[in-house]
């Protein structure tokens, strides 16, 4: 190439602009700044253009690294020059010199950044229409392996931070994009470099970065969950300006277009920060936007309902955290439910032009039988607390959803909790108590009987569920709902029992209930009256289904004082097969004979004349007994009598107080048919079964 070529650079400047030593090249960048403010005083751009067209091409392109080096410091040398001037030739300088930030060559990389510094440090806010490309070239050297390179890229990152800062026309629309991009870089420094542009953005107050911040939130969340302590930190930090902007202005933030980002990040990590910071956020949403978060009910029930479960101590801030989310929007369904305040609210979003949310309740119904499901007791409750909540809360809207919800709710009875199955009773007590709002509303719920139905095939699949909680299931039933409905109910549906296996062994659990439980006292004081009709009532409804169960039938007469009756009834057992569960239900029923409950009936044992058919009673079933501890038990108890009375009740037979002549609307002798009819079909039941099992041993002793 002739020295023409490089006009008006002389041939000694363009070959000490390629000269190895620092020096000459610096002398040579002198004698092109001289040059250059010469040609600016007689405002001749063309010779400018020419010497930043000779730099930018022939030398920041060429293979020789010192020409590249000489080129670059050429090129500062002209902004130096040039000063305010260099507006005029940004787009010349900024593109060969953002190139040669990426050389291989170290020591052209270095020389590219302080160009830069010094362009930019002329340029000021001039650069600010190239701060895209600025920004994106800096973020990629901000991973420089050299020392040296990255110490001269943090000065030209400050530099850029006091224009940015100090400007009004950064334009930060166009800057997110970019923004957006960049930050998903895996680089540890490079997400240095992203993460302290945007605390210094967000700190300048002219700059609305929150506006943008659904743009970049899970950019940030991503970068929280960063290995590196120091940018981890950073982020933190970072997130924790966001979110005091936020609560000192929420009119700022759009809740729903991050509300989601956070719900992922809460549940998509195994980061304890990531996660304690997500629900914080969360926590903070639903404090400040209200009603506006109840459409995101479900997605918020599936970051915070498995949290409750967490019983490490590394893990209680985050616990107590999703706790008080679950708290507020309890909270918020109170609102959702008081017409009162829907008013006020529809109010408030009219005058700020937007409508009040609801809830998404689908959706939130499907989040909540899934989570019933859950391995957690805390979480469980939780949701069947939430349920009950919603059901009082909003009975018109949930009403729709009792089919769908009503199987997982007798699923859950089977939980091996008590907490989890007596809140899960509540809650049934609450759906099957409630009228639909249909011409039922003067009758029972229907899902009442089909409850008790379900309850019942329940038991008879599942035997284990019957012994361990048959109890504590009914009694809490009793307890929620009315005692006498529960048995009634009961009673009518056992009467109609094919497996008549399964309606002894029931009887047998609600008698032993009705006889022992605190919460059936006052049932109880009702059968010891049989004065009124419906007390008559509710005996006659008992009595016809616990004659499936001849001891529980026994105990029923004895606790109405149907004394006569029990000695007809015990006369009967000659004709029934005396087994080894009847005698262990007849040990049972002596048992409890001397328990409280029956302390009136031993009392009755010292009236003077003392009722024959009460003493005939016990003495039938003492004979009944083997000479066991019970037979032991009840032989005392009768030895107890002053044979004064036993004595008397020989003279005065016909002034013997017969206690069932009082009951003239009572036809126990209808009752007896009715007994006897029930243990002959129980008879021939166990015969048919005793057939089929001889069936099905010989079948496999053939086989």
């Amino acid at each position: 190439m002739s020295d023409k070529d490089y006009a008006p650079l002389s041939a000694a400047c363009v070959r000490a602009l390629s000269d190895k030593l620092y020096d000459k090249r610096k002398t040579a960048a002198l004698e092109i700044e001289k040059m250059v403010k010469d040609f600016a005083a007689i405002n001749n751009t063309g010779q400018i253009k020419r010497i930043l067209k000779i730099l930018g091409q022939d030398f920041t392109l060429s293979q020789n690294p010192h020409a590249r080096k000489g080129g670059l410091i050429g090129l500062a040398a002209i902004a130096i020059a040039l000063g305010k001037e260099t507006e005029t030739y940004i787009d010349y300088l900024l593109k060969p010199i953002l190139g040669c930030l990426s050389d291989q060559d170290l020591r052209v990389r270095y020389h590219a950044c302080e160009s830069l510094y010094n362009v930019v440090m002329v340029c000021r806010g001039a650069v600010l229409p190239h701060f895209p490309a600025i920004f994106n070239t800096l973020s990629k050297i901000a991973t420089d392996s050299d020392h040296t390179i990255k110490n001269a890229s943090e000065l030209l990152d400050r530099l850029l931070k006091d224009i940015v800062t100090e400007s009004s026309y950064f334009d930060l629309k166009g800057f997110i994009p970019l923004l957006r991009e960049r930050i998903y870089t895996k680089s540890p420094f490079s997400r240095q470099f992203v993460i302290s542009w945007i605390s210094v953005l967000n700190s300048e107050p002219k700059l609305d970065m929150i506006n943008y911040l659904p743009e970049i939130l899970d950019g940030l969340f991503r970068i929280l969950e960063d290995p590196n302590l120091e940018v981890k930190k950073m982020c933190e930090i970072t997130l924790g300006e966001f979110l005091r902007c936020i609560k000192s202005d929420p009119s700022r933030a759009n809740f729903g277009a991050m509300i989601n980002i956070l719900i992922n990040h809460a549940q998509e990590t195994n980061d304890e920060l990531v996660q304690f910071i997500a629900i914080t956020w969360i926590k903070e949403f639903v404090q400040l936007s209200g009603r506006a978060m109840l459409p995101f009910m479900s997605g918020i029930f599936t970051a915070i309902l498995p949290c409750l479960a967490y019983e490490a101590e590394a893990k209680r801030n985050i616990k107590e955290t999703a706790t008080s989310v679950n708290f507020t929007l309890m909270k918020l369904i109170a609102l959702e439910s008081n017409s009162e305040d829907n008013h006020q609210v529809a109010r408030t979003y009219e005058l700020e032009g937007s409508l009040p949310q609801e809830i998404d309740l689908p959706s939130v119904v499907d989040v909540l039988i899934t989570y019933l499901m859950h391995n957690s007791l805390q979480t469980k409750v939780a949701v069947l607390k939430w349920i009950h909540d919603l059901y009082i809360k909003l009975p018109e809207k949930m009403v729709d959803y009792i089919d769908i919800l009503f199987p997982a709710l007798q699923r859950t009875l089977s939980d091996e909790a008590d907490q989890v199955v007596q809140q899960c009773l509540v809650v049934i007590a609450e759906v099957i108590s409630s009228p639909k709002d249909t011409l039922e509303t003067k009758d029972q719920n229907t899902y009442y009987n089909k409850f008790i139905v379900s309850l019942l095939l329940l038991f008879s699949t599942d035997k284990r569920l019957l012994d361990e909680r048959g109890y504590f299931i009914i009694r809490q039933l009793c307890l929620l709902l009315n005692a006498e409905n529960i048995y009634k109910t009961l009673a009518e549906i056992l009467l109609k029992e094919t497996n008549l296996k399964f309606a002894s062994l029931m009887v047998d659990h609600l008698n032993t209930i009705l006889m022992t439980s605190s919460e059936l006292y006052e049932l109880r004081n009702r059968l010891k009256d049989l004065s009124t009709e419906v007390n008559r009532e509710l005996f006659l409804c008992l009595y016809k289904t616990w004659c499936h169960n001849s001891v529980a039938t026994v105990s029923l007469c004895l606790l109405t004082q149907s004394y006569s009756h029990v000695c007809d009834l015990i006369k009967l057992f000659g004709s029934i097969e005396i087994t080894v569960d009847l005698l262990m239900e007849i040990d049972k029923l002596v048992q409890l004979i001397e328990s409280p409950i029956f302390a009136y009936l031993r009392l009755e044992l010292l009236e003077v004349p003392c009722d024959q058919h009460l003493i005939t009673a016990l003495y039938g079933l003492l004979m009944l007994l083997p000479q066991t501890e019970a037979f032991s038990m009840l032989k005392a108890r009768l030895g107890c009598i002053p044979s004064l009375h036993l004595q008397l009740n020989a003279q005065f037979t016909m002034d013997t107080r017969n206690k069932d002549r009082i009951r003239p609307n009572i036809d126990f002798q209808v009752l007896l048919q009715h007994f006897r009819a029930v243990q002959e079909r129980h008879k021939e039941y166990k015969r048919t079964i005793r057939s089929k099992d001889m069936v099905t041993f010989e079948n496999n002793e053939e086989s």
